[in-house]
């Protein structure tokens, strides 16, 4: 089978696949897996998604670390191939649709049945494969964690990228009042034609300066709920716009920087600050992980929310795509389509 194989550390958007330079390869001979257990299942993945993490343990600088040789990857859509003789659940033709540690960037990849979620007719096999990751993490995040309701105040940064999207919608649904940071005229006029209660062009406005105009007008006390999956400078100065009881979400880093956030004024504030791991949730509560999947699939199903996607490449165009990622040009998701005829766009 085709797979994207990384065989050393390193950037993956430097060089194409296969080049004396580049941490990645597509090997055509690799092995189709075989089915592990009586519960497995094998899926011909038809679309897989790009995440900043993904990008990250390329380049060794994620959390988990695996050993090298590995085939990247985590949320992906497919078909059923195969299946074990104990699997009661799916059938073989059946689309399905989840997440893994590793290995999606593969024509084929095992799963146990438990692990894997009927798509509802009428889904887009591509927008499945990107819904696990970047919706799920801020569905755990907001409804979860945050326990976000109807007239408080959420303020997303990077709200353009995947997990920021899928953040600004879900707080629509909840019926919060979304404040949206961004950066570029696409971007924001995306974030407007959304329904977006207030959107911040960091390019061009004082995002603090903004945000204390919009809630003044509105006759708003502060931001309640701060979504922060970029980190760096841009968190410290958001501190100045939270209200009293705000909640922060620490999402990830996309700046590169890890921003300190004083104890003194979370005290003095009391303010709450979630950390929040999404895979780890497969760990210590999957059952969590698995309600968040199958309503997030339903509200796909039902047209709640649309998943906007930037761009779709093949494997061989994995530098193309993971260039996307690094230099922040993506709006939405960024997928690789194994099966060409679910390729939506592809930059040849």
């Amino acid at each position: 089978m085709e797979a994207l194989v990384c065989r050393k550390l390193g950037d993956p958007t430097a060089t194409k696949p296969g080049s004396p330079e580049s941490p990645v390869e597509v090997s055509r001979t690799y092995p189709i897996p075989p089915l592990t257990s009586d519960t497995a299942v094998r899926v011909k993945v038809t679309a897989t998604s790009l995440n900043f993490a993904n990008y990250l343990q390329i380049l060794g600088k994620y959390q988990e670390k695996p050993p090298l040789p590995f085939i990247p990857g985590s949320d992906y859509s497919g078909i059923v191939d195969a299946i074990g003789p104990s699997v009661t659940k799916f059938r073989v033709g059946d689309r399905v649709c989840s997440f893994a540690a590793l290995g999606s960037y593969a024509q084929f990849i095992v799963a146990d049945q438990s692990l894997l979620f009927l798509v509802p007719e009428g889904c887009d096999m591509i927008a499945a494969a990107a819904l696990p990751v970047a919706f799920g993490t801020s569905h755990v995040a907001l409804v979860h964690r945050a326990r976000l309701t109807s007239g408080q105040v959420l303020m997303v940064l990077g709200a353009a990228g995947g997990v920021g999207l899928a953040a600004v919608q879900i707080g629509k649904i909840c019926g919060a009042i979304v404040i949206a940071v961004a950066r570029g005229s696409e971007k924001i006029q995306l974030l407007k034609s959304m329904g977006v209660d207030h959107v911040v062009d960091l390019g061009s406005e004082n995002v603090i300066a903004s945000v204390k105009e919009f809630v003044k007008a509105r006759k708003l006390k502060g931001v309640d709920v701060l979504y922060d999956p970029v980190g760096g400078k841009l968190t410290k100065e958001s501190m100045k716009v939270l209200n009293w009881g705000a909640q922060i979400l620490v999402i990830g880093f996309a700046s590169g920087e890890v921003p300190l956030i004083p104890a003194n004024i979370a005290l003095v504030k009391n303010w709450t600050v979630h950390g929040l791991y999404w895979g780890s949730y497969k760990i210590h509560q999957p059952n969590v992980l698995d309600d968040s999947i199958r309503e997030l699939l339903s509200w796909l199903a039902r047209g709640l929310i649309t998943i906007h996607i930037s761009h779709t490449y093949s494997l061989s165009q994995a530098n193309l795509a993971f260039g996307d990622i690094k230099d922040r040009k993506a709006i939405g998701k960024v997928m690789i389509a194994l099966d060409h005829k679910a390729t939506l766009s592809s930059k040849l």
